[in-house]
């Protein structure tokens, strides 16, 4: 159903357990994760770059879109985005406004963010200031390349910054069709997070912010949002475990690959997949008749209302996730 639904990988585990008896400062001002932000910066290629470590996803989002917006300014995001469909209105909540745009698989263009632009012209509106992506979209989709570079050209046309949801960066940066470089987004985005919920840890995002007119006092506004950790240095054990020495693709690439295994299979047993991504989730439409079997034995997201093709239902990968897993799932089709 989902791609955080283990605890941790082990060697986070053991990450973990190896400090137990040691004593930390709070809030992150520890050495574990000093040396965990270093790793993100080599990695990344920014040496000028402010890393912080939060909780979760949401968090992540609320906390640094609440911190680069003034309260008259919005954000223009594909309509299937997270931000939109599945944070209960954080966003709104803290008073800016979502715009929404159409997403082609997900993705949003630069024609789309032009539009939404040009409809806010005046002090009557809200003014749009921040372009919001996820890499991979909620649709398992992944900007490519020359994608990313065309939305960082439409926000400089525009003035807005360009902010990336990367709860599934790793995902995509383990796909065999993606083009993109860490170092390359972290070139082309204001800001962006690497996550770690979803790929092995017990939780956590590691938010980059390269762009300077966004770093001041940040750590103040993590804290209103009680997004400082007390305990931060859980974060930085977890995220020197899974970046200093490649764990995190190694892990994505499983639960790609594992994704993979899973369409073929399907494909064999005549499932049709409505959307086609190489990171993963799997979207298929599964037969009306099939849906109380398949919750009797698989957990699974419905994406939908019934169409003429079936029930669309997501299945996700993970690190965890066995052969013998998808072997079974593949059975009940």
């Amino acid at each position: 159903m989902n791609d955080y639904n283990s605890s941790a990988h082990p060697r986070v585990l053991e990450a973990l357990a190896g400090a137990e008896g040691k004593r930390f400062p709070g809030y992150g001002t520890d050495e574990e994760t000093a040396a965990a932000a270093e790793v993100v910066r080599r990695l990344t290629g920014r040496p000028d770059a402010d890393v912080h470590f939060l909780a979760g996803g949401t968090q992540t989002n609320l906390t640094a879109i609440g911190a680069f917006l003034r309260p008259h300014e919005a954000v223009v995001s594909p309509a299937s985005s997270h931000i939109y469909m599945h944070e209960t209105g954080a966003i709104e909540a803290v008073g800016h406004k979502i715009l929404n745009i159409p997403a082609e698989y997900g993705k949003a263009t630069p024609a789309a963010v032009r539009e939404a632009v040009a409809s806010h012209a005046d002090e009557h509106m809200v003014k749009p200031k921040l372009l919001f992506i996820s890499q991979a979209t909620e649709l398992g989709t992944a900007y490519s390349l020359s994608e990313l570079t065309a939305l960082r050209q439409v926000s400089d046309e525009h003035g807005l910054f360009l902010y990336v949801d990367g709860a599934r960066l790793a995902n995509t940066l383990a796909s065999e069709a993606c083009d993109l470089t860490l170092e390359a987004l972290a070139g082309l985005a204001d800001a962006f997070y690497i996550g770690g919920t979803k790929n092995g840890l017990l939780f956590g995002e590691a938010l980059v912010i390269t762009n300077p007119l966004l770093k001041e006092d940040f750590r103040f506004l993590m804290k209103q949002r009680g997004a400082l950790l007390a305990k931060g240095f859980l974060l930085g054990i977890q995220f020197r475990a899974l970046l200093e020495d490649g764990l995190w693709l190694e892990l994505a690439r499983h639960a790609n690959g594992m994704a993979a295994r899973l369409k073929e299979g399907l494909r064999a047993a005549g499932v049709s997949i409505f959307v086609k991504n190489d990171t993963n989730q799997v979207f298929l439409y599964a037969r009306p008749d099939m849906k109380p079997l398949l919750e009797k034995r698989i957990l699974f997201e419905r994406w939908g209302p019934e169409e003429k093709d079936g029930v669309p239902i997501r299945f996700v990968t993970s690190w965890a996730t066995t052969e013998d897993e998808i072997a079974a799932a593949v059975e009940l089709f």
